[in-house]
């Protein structure tokens, strides 16, 4: 449970991190940051959120929650924290790497659609490496066996096989949860 992930903005309530539930409690015990209420979105200290949000270990804890236990008190998981003094925004950038290329295009064969599983996935080249593509976010797409085979060597116009969106670079906002399902309390946060 401690190490379940939560969501960290600065001062201006704007995403810049994820961390666990164990630093995040650390963040809000020292005062550094607020628990932000997942569904009325008020702001709690430590205290504050134990008067409200703490039970005795034997209470059974309501379904849908996530709740720390300790020896004598059960209490509720924070998922959204606010931090009380930075406010800058750090840059971030999302690793250029197969998991993450897969992700963006949500394991779907940017050609014809398909989502045919893992093993008949490839990463294909839009503009082929023999004729002077880059390896890139721009330039790589998922592609099904069969598509990628279909395709060979040839540019999508060339093979007359239209790609289904144009490859970009995500940005670290766009990568926040990719591919898995962010929770509800991240949502007015985060694109997912």
């Amino acid at each position: 449970m401690l190490d379940r992930s939560v969501l960290v903005l600065n001062k201006s309530w704007t995403p810049i991190a994820i961390t666990t539930v164990k630093r995040g409690f650390s963040l809000v015990f020292q005062n550094h940051a607020h628990i932000v209420h997942p569904e009325t979105y008020e702001m709690h200290d430590f205290e504050t959120w134990l008067n409200e949000y703490a039970l005795p270990a034997g209470v059974e804890p309501p379904v849908g929650q996530a709740w720390l236990r300790t020896t004598t008190l059960q209490i509720r998981v924070p998922e959204v924290l606010v931090l009380g003094r930075y406010n800058g925004v750090p840059r971030r950038e999302l690793a250029f790497n197969r998991r993450n290329i897969y992700r963006r295009d949500a394991f779907q064969c940017q050609y014809c659609g398909s989502r045919p599983g893992l093993k008949n996935l490839s990463i294909d080249h839009v503009k082929p490496v023999s004729k002077g593509g880059a390896t890139s976010w721009e330039n790589c797409v998922v592609a099904c066996v069969r598509c990628n085979t279909r395709k060979g060597n040839r540019t999508p116009d060339q093979a007359n096989m239209p790609l289904m969106t144009e490859p970009a670079k995500p940005t670290w906002n766009d990568g926040v949860g990719l591919g898995e399902r962010v929770p509800p309390s991240w949502a007015k946060f985060v694109r997912g």
